[in-house]
């Protein structure tokens, strides 16, 4: 009986083999044996050699973030609300713009549509409908959402107010 029993890969490992078709190998090499056997380790000491030597390092550290303000610190209430209207009449103005470009281009369309015989009011009619249709149930989830968390936040204070009264 073995004393160590051999489980796993080296369970069909024959370690006989192996060292026969060495011997075998070797007999065949003839006179150049030895110089193959040192060619093979000066190859083998080479890898092993070059192995050693590379280093590897550790991930480079996360970034350190400054972070620039371009407002300064000491700003007043008023500065800010001031600050805050100018930039929404800024914001105002774009979108005026925008809309005015907006009809501009669908001015175009309409005008290409009726060129090419196609019924522009009628277009306009189905995609007016269907963005209202849009926006009734974008308001209905948004108020089935509404509604769902007001119902958990009556559950949690509900529970809260219970939870107070049992101690």
């Amino acid at each position: 009986m073995a004393l160590l029993k051999r489980s796993g890969y080296w369970q069909d490992v024959n370690p006989t083999g192996m060292i026969a078709d060495f011997r075998l190998v070797w007999k065949q090499a003839g006179s150049n044996r030895w110089r193959i056997a040192a060619l093979s380790g000066a190859c083998t000491f080479a890898v092993f050699y070059l192995m050693s030597t590379q280093h590897g390092e550790a991930p480079h550290p996360p970034p350190k973030v400054t972070y620039i303000s371009t407002l300064p610190a000491h700003r007043t209430d008023e500065q800010i609300m001031a600050e805050n209207l100018a930039n929404q009449k800024r914001k105002e103005v774009w979108e005026a713009e925008q809309a005015k470009r907006d009809a501009e281009a669908r001015d175009i369309y309409r005008t290409i549509g009726r060129a090419s015989g196609m019924d522009v009011d009628k277009i306009e009619r189905e995609a007016a409908a269907e963005r209202a249709a849009e926006e009734k149930a974008a308001d209905e989830r948004a108020r089935k959402l509404i509604e769902e968390g007001r119902e958990a936040a009556a559950r949690q204070k509900a529970e809260q107010q219970q939870s107070q009264q049992q101690q």
